[in-house]
C-alpha cells in the first residue's frame, strides 16, 4: 500500500498515519506545542528546508490541525502565523506520550532533553493513557479492540493481525 492510500482505509490508525505519518510532521506538531507561531519560528525550531515546511504546514492547514491566521501586512506580501485548532490541541496526548517513550527508550544518557511541568501544581509530570471511565492506566494487554459503529466488511477482522503484538 502506499502512503497517499493510507487516509482511504476504514482504520483510525492508517488514515492519521496518512496525514501524520510523514517524517517532518512530528517536528513540526512539536514546535507547535513549543508555541512556535511563525514561519521563521517552526524553520528555526525544526530545520526543514523552507520549501519543505511550507508544503507541510499547507498540509496540516488543508486537514484542520493549524490555521493560518495574518499577523502583519506589508507592502509586498501578509506574513501569518500557524495556531494549532481544536483538532490540533487533540494531538497533544500522543505527542507528550512520543516524548514520553522517546525519553525512556531514545537512549539520552543524562535524562530526557525536556520536561514536561504541570502549570497547576508547578511539578515536572509524565502523560499517562488512562481509561475515560475507571481512571486506570491503560495497559495494551488489558483492553480488547472490537468494531465499532463505523466498521466495514472492508476493514480487516480484529484480532487477526499481530494477535501477540502485546505479548
Amino acid at each position: 500500500m502506499r502512503h497517499d492510500e493510507l487516509f482511504e482505509t476504514n482504520c483510525a490508525i492508517s488514515r492519521t498515519a496518512g496525514i501524520l505519518g510523514e517524517r517532518w510532521m512530528i517536528s513540526i506538531l512539536r514546535a507547535a506545542f513549543f508555541r512556535c507561531r511563525t514561519f521563521e519560528e517552526y524553520q528555526r525550531a525544526t530545520g526543514v528546508a523552507r520549501n519543505i515546511l511550507t508544503d507541510r504546514l499547507n498540509r496540516l492547514v488543508d486537514v484542520g490541525v493549524l490555521e493560518r491566521r495574518a499577523y502583519e501586512e506589508h507592502a509586498r506580501r501578509t506574513l501569518h502565523e500557524y495556531r494549532l485548532t481544536e483538532a490540533g490541541m487533540d494531538l497533544y496526548p500522543a505527542i507528550a506520550m512520543l516524548m514520553a517513550w522517546g525519553n525512556k527508550h531514545a537512549g539520552f544518557v543524562h535524562g530526557p532533553p525536556v520536561e514536561l511541568v504541570h502549570d497547576g501544581c508547578g511539578r515536572v509530570t509524565e502523560p499517562v493513557v488512562t481509561c475515560s471511565c475507571c481512571g486506570e492506566p491503560l495497559d495494551p494487554r488489558e483492553v480488547t479492540p472490537r468494531p465499532g459503529p463505523g466498521a466495514t466488511k472492508l476493514a480487516p477482522p480484529l484480532g487477526t493481525v499481530g494477535a501477540d503484538a502485546a505479548g
